[in-house]
């Protein structure tokens, strides 16, 4: 009995000791702890939402401005119509892992599209986009003996951790650099396998690689090439192909990444190549053996969206639009922003204090919602708004928005950029 309660006794000091770090860890944060805005997006009415406890409390009606739902497919009648009809058929979840009873018909429908859209033999679908870079790369990386990794310093998290789960060793060039790279891939042993691993539009900048440039080195040094689309999968390219293919140059590109939670509209990832490294992935990478599969509901409508998107220029072009639009008005405005090569439109503030403000300013006085990016998703000290104008804002929406900022900024007195 006496060791029974001395027990109990070190199982409660290790517990508030262990509340007591956490609680330091949190406070420690600050200013910039993240506050989540809990918002309901209006189905059939994006990029209109609800939002509840924003500023006064309540609920109110706000504009999404940073919403990765680019085409609106999310909200698009024939997705939400093959969800219905899916869940009708099949109910909410798909009951299992793809290896125990979880594979349905719609999940090898949607791979077989995927592996079509971009050229490839072979392509495999997992629950999110970070696990398919975190179980794809894991293998790719890891299986082969000796393996070499080379890998953009500003990858996104799921692929800096599929590397790291791979325990191959890495080298990281400087972010769309092909000159550091190629100074690392010569320095590299001839012999040894190389993986060069990048993305084509980047989340938080929104640029785009040097694509051709890329291609050459991995030739040139005998690398095999992992490309992440993410950012531009059913945004860019014939038949929403991606960049690499907007460039002409999907075939040059060994394996190439995409979700289906940005343009599709839905969630899930998936992983597209040659059909022995795509069953390699499908036989030994753990986030994809050991967990649930997609709902197929949820398949079926990425499907719909995936083939609508192949056809459909609409959604693309005013998307262009509205992006080239917001540049142009940014610019006149002095605004700055970090690239205009793409449709995600980063606005430069550096501070996070005052860019925190400024979303919060934003949301109060124009119902207008962007949430602040800082560390750790960008660099200490260069915050940003991280506008996304999609498919579904139109040129009256682009212009109040880019008037807002304006007062915004010189309210707060934010520096502004040459015009």
């Amino acid at each position: 009995m006496h060791c029974a309660a001395h027990q109990a006794e070190s199982d409660s000091i290790a517990m508030t000791q262990l509340l007591e770090f956490f609680s330091r860890e949190v406070e420690q944060l600050g200013e910039g702890r993240r506050h989540f805005l809990e918002i309901g997006r209006r189905a059939g009415h994006f990029p209109s939402a609800i939002a509840h406890g924003a500023a006064g409390g309540g609920e109110r009606e706000v504009s999404v401005w940073c919403s990765n739902d680019y085409l609106g497919m999310g909200q698009a009648p024939f997705v939400l119509d093959a969800v219905k009809a899916a869940v009708d058929r099949y109910g909410a979840g798909s009951g299992g892992s793809r290896n125990i009873s979880g594979t349905n018909r719609y999940h090898v429908l949607l791979e077989q599209e995927l592996a079509a859209l971009h050229g490839k033999e072979s392509a495999l679908l997992f629950s999110t986009g970070y696990t398919a870079n975190d179980g794809a790369l894991s293998v790719l990386a890891g299986r082969t003996r000796d393996t070499i990794v080379f890998s953009d310093e500003k990858n996104h998290a799921s692929l800096i951790d599929g590397i790291r789960h791979s325990r191959a060793d890495k080298h990281v060039f400087r972010h769309n650099d092909t000159a550091h790279l190629a100074e690392l891939l010569a320095a590299a042993d001839p012999a040894r396998p190389k993986l060069v691993v990048f993305e084509s539009v980047y989340s938080m900048d929104g640029d785009i690689a040097p694509l051709a440039e890329i291609a050459d080195l991995a030739r040139r040094f005998g690398a095999t090439t992992y490309i992440d689309e993410v950012h531009a999968i059913g945004m860019y390219g014939p038949r929403g192909a991606g960049i690499a293919a907007r460039e002409g140059l999907a075939d040059e590109f060994t394996v190439v990444m995409g979700t289906l939670a940005k343009a599709f509209g839905t969630i899930g990832g998936y992983v597209a190549g040659p059909a022995p490294l795509i069953e390699a992935v499908r036989a030994f990478s753990r986030s994809f053996i050991f967990t649930t599969s997609l709902p197929p509901a949820i398949a079926a409508g990425a499907l719909a969206a995936v083939r609508h998107l192949s056809r459909s220029e609409v959604e693309r072009t005013r998307l262009r639009a509205n992006a080239q639009l917001l540049h142009r008005l940014l610019n006149g405005h002095g605004i700055p922003f970090i690239s205009p090569m793409s449709h995600i439109v980063s606005v430069f503030i550096g501070d996070e204090r005052l860019c925190r403000r400024a979303s919060a300013l934003l949301l109060e006085r124009y119902g207008i919602y962007v949430q602040p990016i800082d560390a750790p998703s960008v660099r200490p000290g260069e915050a940003i708004l991280r506008v996304a104008p999609s498919a579904t804002h139109d040129a009256t929406d682009v212009e109040k928005f880019a008037t807002a900022l304006d007062d915004i900024w010189r309210e707060l007195d934010i520096p502004r950029a040459a015009r």
